[in-house]
């Protein structure tokens, strides 16, 4: 092939990559009445499925409802916050917030996503919406922080709990060497050891391309009855899983207790029935059992195909949305900072994963937390919700 040709054609691939995201950021000029919400999540990089969770969760909400709230219509700004670089996260915002003058700011799939936006959204009293990014300490940040995921020390405080209740006395902790993972940590230990149990051991693994065998071969050789583990969610805890296994901890009896979706589904598939008894918690499951969340799933699937399968961040940006709409509707679409916040302080409504509010006092959620077994139900691995904590406040 002639070297012009070649170069050509490397350089049209390159742009057709690119197509989707561009599209994304060039969109039709909104509006002069519409609400823009400024929708920041990794979309490329390591992370990229978060993003793919939280756009998804909201296009099923905005199918559902509609792009028209008090006659204003609702745009969505993607933009790329891929989740290993704040000081792209905070261009991007900045962008989002003195070029296209963003109504609200959501999304933040990591804590340092959340922290590098939060002094700007502070300054230009713009909401901020956070959709994953769990670190306890991020709404004390910023009074125009409001959070529909969860807090690590909400989610974690019963498992260590649920632990002790059900027999395993001395646990392993294994947890990513970044705020969340020290933040996790130390609610469980706290939690566990308050009821009766024993921390045998802890490590750190490094955040990005971790090595997990010098660290599960550690584990195996404390001779835990269990261990907690906290990744961020996506390939890690898979490829973590595959090393448990492959080092023969299941099969020395070691049960696996993990924070956020350390088996999520699409784990499940790759791993089969090696995923069988995995224990996690957490504030969904996909196999919810309410009817909401059987339309949720079933609107999904229509739009989206089977593969994957919706998760807690999906859901969380789907009630995010709601959220969203409920305050536009209430402040008949003329959008002031601190009165956003203040409708969005108390809100209740029923979610896909259950009922939720937005505690007043501190704009995080109140909700069920679910410990979760991963078993085969007609037919399919699901991580099915075995015991129900309700109505659970962030500590």
């Amino acid at each position: 092939m002639p070297k012009h040709k070649f170069i050509w054609r490397a350089l049209l691939a390159a742009a057709l990559a690119l197509l989707p995201l561009a599209s994304a950021a060039a969109a039709e000029p909104a509006p002069a009445n519409a609400i823009k919400v400024g929708l920041l999540a990794p979309f490329s990089g390591p992370f990229a499925d978060f993003g793919d969770q939280f756009m998804k969760g909201v296009e099923i909400y905005m199918q559902e409802h509609g792009d028209t709230v008090a006659g204003h219509k609702i745009v969505v700004l993607k933009r790329d916050a891929n989740g290993v670089d704040p000081a792209q996260t905070k261009r991007q915002a900045q962008a989002l917030l003195t070029r296209d003058h963003v109504q609200f700011l959501a999304g933040f799939g990591l804590t340092p996503d959340a922290l590098a936006t939060g002094p700007l959204g502070t300054e230009a009293k713009v909401p901020m919406v956070i959709m994953n990014a769990a670190t306890g300490f991020i709404t004390a940040k910023s009074p125009y922080f409001v959070r529909f995921s969860f807090t690590l020390a909400q989610l974690v405080t019963p498992l260590g709990q649920w632990a002790v209740q059900n027999g395993l006395k001395n646990v392993y902790i294994a947890v990513s060497d970044y705020a969340p993972g020290y933040e996790a940590e130390k609610a469980f230990d706290k939690a566990f050891t308050a009821a009766g149990g024993h921390i045998v051991g802890s490590v750190h693994i490094p955040l990005l391309n971790p090595e997990f065998a010098p660290y599960v071969q550690r584990i195996k050789d404390a001779k835990p009855q269990a261990v907690f583990l906290f990744l961020p969610t996506g390939q890690q805890p898979t490829a973590f899983v595959r090393q448990y296994i492959q080092f023969g901890l299941r099969k020395a009896g070691i049960k696996l207790l993990g924070a956020t979706e350390i088996i999520d589904d699409q784990a499940l598939g790759m791993l089969g029935d090696d995923a069988l008894g995995v224990i996690s918690t957490q504030v969904y499951s996909y196999a919810h059992p309410s009817a909401l969340n059987r339309k949720y799933v079933s609107d999904w699937k229509k739009r989206f195909g089977a593969h994957p399968q919706p998760d807690f961040m999906s859901v969380a940006a789907y009630d995010g949305m709601a959220a969203i709409y409920a305050v536009v509707k209430r402040l008949h679409g003329i959008i002031d900072g601190d009165k956003a916040m203040a409708a969005f302080k108390g809100l209740k409504f029923e979610s896909p994963r259950g009922p939720i509010e937005v505690d007043p006092a501190t704009r995080e959620m109140i909700e069920n937390i679910y410990i979760r077994r991963v078993e085969r139900v007609n037919g399919e691995l699901v991580n099915k919700e075995i015991v129900t904590f309700p109505a659970v406040k962030a500590p």
